[in-house]
């Protein structure tokens, strides 16, 4: 299943320094993981904002859930979360031209 995801991080403003230090180092070894496990596929950020989309793949929801869950930053995210398909001009691409080219 894939996974289409807006991250956005609301930290306190009074959060000391080097705990936020803290937390986006653990947050980066954990996306790391992720990435490596071939769950979290590609990330990007949105400029001028502590957020981001990212492009996910698990075998249930369940799997998904607790992949998001185990990112250290996430009792301070609001995630949105859009299930995705594959799109017809896709195939159609594919059996007229070849492999779809990839980001």
């Amino acid at each position: 299943m894939l996974f289409m995801v807006r991250i956005k991080v609301e930290l306190p403003g009074d959060m000391d320094p080097a705990q936020v230090e803290a937390l986006g180092e653990a947050e980066l070894e954990r996306a790391i993981e992720l990435i490596q496990a071939g769950r979290m596929r590609k990330v990007w950020r949105i400029i001028g904002e502590r957020s981001n989309f990212s492009i996910w793949e698990a075998p249930s929801l369940e799997e998904f859930h607790a992949d998001i869950s185990s990112l250290p930053l996430h009792p301070w995210m609001s995630v949105d979360v859009t299930p995705m398909i594959e799109h017809p001009a896709t195939k159609g691409y594919e059996e007229r031209v070849g492999p779809f080219p990839t980001i």
